[in-house]
């Protein structure tokens, strides 16, 4: 069972690194705020990915609540609130994610990929 519990914690790291691999191959050359906030097929797939993120750290969450990720709780209110209140989601908040916080993220998770 221990086996299983581990094999779920890395499938949830991997997707979530995959997801910020994707979400970095999405954005405008240059990452240009004016081109993104033209292109909706960019905006939607950057928000996909960070629904992924979500979901993968609230599993993470539940299996592991003494996991250490910086703004976790964050993460999945984000997700929340993406797929809930779709309408409530500015470009300028997928913005500020995108690079404020997921490189912190992008870090944190190597991190436990290594451990």
């Amino acid at each position: 069972m221990q086996d299983n519990k581990l094999f779920d914690k890395l499938a949830c790291l991997k997707d979530i690194e995959q997801s910020i691999t994707e979400i970095y191959e999405f954005l405008p050359e240059g990452r240009n705020f004016y081109a993104f906030q033209k292109d909706l097929k960019t905006r939607k797939a950057i928000e996909r990915n960070i629904e992924i993120i979500g979901e993968a750290m609230d599993r993470l969450l539940k299996a592991y609540p003494e996991i250490e990720i910086t703004d976790s709780r964050k993460i999945v209110d984000t997700r929340n609130r993406i797929i809930h209140g779709y309408d409530s989601v500015s470009e300028d908040v997928i913005w500020l994610i995108v690079n404020r916080y997921l490189p912190i993220l992008e870090l944190e998770v190597k991190e436990l990929q290594k451990g």
